[in-house]
């Protein structure tokens, strides 16, 4: 059996969890926790040497970084294909994963810095080795970039079900876990108040996958 070392409230291990029940697979999940610093243990670093969750091990294999884990499990495993087989809609699908990486994460976790989930963090034994909550300035800041960003989705959503097309893909799967972290921070009216991308919410938040997977983090017990 496939094992998945990190947590069942992690954003990053979110993904690797929804592409395996995309596909209707099951693995074992290895619970590492950031917040009690094992993910900085000898051990763990043996298999992510960066010291970071998840990490996938398939019959021997490993293999880290959640972006990277999807795209193989997705190619590794049987079930409806997550990848555009058009040429351009694969493409459209890279570019936003790119985004969601360069101008969404980022932004989201400053947020989330501020909110209530943080406010369990701090209460963890990682309050020592986790950045402070953000000031006005750069909560505003962060709350300026997703706009910005979410404008643009919220300009290709009014013509196309997807970020990709016409069909949920791993773009999707990227996005997800930090929506679900914006929401769960205070700053869900960021998708909320465009209606194109709250419509794309709602219909990526309730996919059967994403109600096994999309777990919050809501105590230093849980993580």
């Amino acid at each position: 059996m496939m094992k998945v070392y990190g947590t069942d409230t992690s954003a990053c291990s979110h993904k690797v969890l929804t592409v395996l029940a995309e596909k209707g697979h099951e693995a074992e999940l290895v619970v590492v926790s950031v917040i009690r610093g094992e993910d900085k243990s000898p051990e763990h670093l043996k298999r992510q040497p960066f010291g970071e969750v998840p990490v996938l091990e398939d019959d021997g294999f490993l293999i880290y970084e959640s972006r990277a884990i999807m795209r193989y499990l997705d190619r590794r495993l049987p079930g409806p294909s997550l990848t555009p087989s058009d040429i351009r809609a694969y493409g459209l699908m890279e570019q936003w994963i790119s985004v969601e990486q360069s101008y969404v994460s980022g932004p989201v976790w400053t947020l989330v810095r501020g909110g209530p989930v943080y406010e369990i963090i701090r209460r963890s034994p990682a309050v020592d080795i986790l950045p402070p909550p953000p000031n006005e300035a750069e909560a505003a800041q962060a709350r300026g970039e997703l706009a910005r960003a979410f404008d643009i989705v919220e300009r290709t959503l009014a013509t196309q079900e997807y970020l990709a097309g016409n069909a949920f893909s791993l773009a999707e799967v990227s996005w997800l876990p930090y929506l679900q972290y914006l929401f769960a921070s205070n700053g869900g009216d960021l998708v909320t108040e465009r209606p194109h991308m709250a419509a794309w919410w709602q219909r990526i938040s309730t996919r059967p996958s994403w109600a096994k997977v999309g777990k919050v983090l809501d105590s230093v017990e849980n993580s």
